[in-house]
């Protein structure tokens, strides 16, 4: 069994790009740029980036278009793909990451948490609160929440 599997976490470099292939599917481009921190042989500290280049289609390409701009982080699961094109007799190639799934990370200025707040349950309103203040700052909507309304 052979696997092509790529998991990243970075910002993007810049806001999606969302087209529309020949057949109507919404393609999504963009850039994502990883680091990572290591030591030289002198044991100095070196900060190394890579930038890679994101695909996305369907659905995900559309949510991705919507809610992702340049600088925000986001985290990313897909597969390496290769293609390659003829351009004036010369032969070219670009490298990309087709997206399978994707999270949101932390906005900017936020407290660190991206996502989704689900709702509160029934067994987490019974419970009485250690001290009042606990939990406070947290707001559940007042509505029910249909998961096939969520857009990703």
């Amino acid at each position: 069994m052979y696997l092509n599997k790529v998991l990243l976490y970075g910002n993007l470099t810049r806001d999606p790009e969302v087209r529309a292939l020949p057949s109507g599917q919404q393609v999504a481009t963009f850039g994502l740029a990883t680091n990572r921190t290591f030591k030289n042989k002198e044991g100095a500290q070196q900060e190394q980036t890579e930038f890679h280049n994101i695909v996305s289609f369907g659905r995900t390409a559309e949510v991705m278009g919507q809610y992702l701009k340049k600088g925000r982080p986001v985290y990313v699961e897909g597969r390496i793909q290769t293609r390659s094109w003829d351009k004036d007799g010369q032969k070219q190639y670009r490298t990309e990451i087709v997206v399978d799934s994707f999270q949101f990370g932390p906005q900017a200025g936020g407290e660190g948490k991206g996502g989704y707040n689900a709702p509160a349950r029934a067994s987490d309103t019974e419970r009485p609160q250690e001290s009042p203040d606990q939990g406070a700052d947290i707001q559940y909507p007042d509505e029910e929440i249909n998961p096939e309304d969520i857009p990703f």
